[in-house]
């Protein structure tokens, strides 16, 4: 989850009546989706690329080169608001379709392997319910009347303490029926986690829209747009990977 900077919105300007920043917020909030559907698809094409010529993804995958695009993307999600909001529009465009790139490259032995086991199938079931989930808890988000602010330090704590779960569970955890039920267990409650990241970063982005309407210009609102997408992307992928893990374990442990 990228880390969030949120301010108090203020009163509106007056030239700006509320039937305006409600027809904005459409149409910023349409922007934003529509740019997360992009990294996406994007995501999708370099999956492609990458299947298309095996020895370099088993290169990435086998050798140390996974640990660096992970950190790369941990980076990417603790320095966001700083690279999106401290620079220019094509910085913020470069560092969100980075990050889609680099999530391509991470995923796509996975999505090989799946494939390779004739398994195929799953990957459009996860994506589906991913999809499904996410577009209800991101309308939930929207539409909710309750304040979500105080839940993000709560969230963010959560969301590191995963990672270290899944990091022990990778190193540690050796014998592999042990291994498979706490990955299970991990992918559950990322599942469970997410769906409530997306609600709360649906309303920040809302916030976002109202607060920069007032008191930004259209450069920052193009920025807040990225950067809200870059938001949601991450969950969105998130919950296709833990999804699909969940129903691959549970395919494998019915047959």
């Amino acid at each position: 989850m990228a880390e969030v900077f949120t301010r108090p919105t203020g009163p509106l300007g007056g030239a700006r009546t509320s039937g305006a920043i409600d027809q904005g917020l459409r149409s910023f909030m349409l922007g934003t989706y529509n740019y997360m559907a992009l990294g996406v698809a994007g995501t999708a094409v370099i999956v492609m690329l990458l299947m298309a010529n095996p020895a370099l993804m088993h290169a990435i995958a086998l050798g140390p080169m996974k640990w660096v695009i992970f950190a790369a993307l941990l980076g990417l999600g603790w320095f966001a608001p700083r690279l999106f909001f401290s620079g220019s529009n094509t910085m913020a465009h470069g560092a969100y379709w980075l990050y889609c790139a680099l999530w391509g490259v991470l995923i796509a032995p996975m999505i090989e392997m799946y494939v390779a086991r004739g398994m195929s199938a799953l990957i459009g079931q996860a994506f589906f319910i991913a999809a499904a989930t996410f577009a209800a808890t991101s309308l939930i988000g929207y539409t909710t009347k309750k304040d979500m602010t105080g839940w993000s330090g709560f969230l963010s704590m959560a969301s590191i303490g995963l990672i270290i779960a899944m990091l022990v569970s990778f190193f540690f955890i050796t014998d592999p029926g042990t291994s498979r039920m706490v990955s299970l267990g991990i992918s559950a409650v990322v599942v469970l986690l997410f769906s409530v990241v997306t609600a709360f970063e649906t309303q920040a982005i809302k916030s976002m829209y109202i607060d920069n309407a007032s008191y930004g210009g259209e450069a920052q609102l193009k920025r807040s747009s990225i950067f809200g997408a870059f938001m949601l992307y991450g969950s969105f992928i998130t919950l296709f990977i833990h999804i699909l893990n969940i129903l691959g374990i549970m395919n494998s442990n019915s047959n």
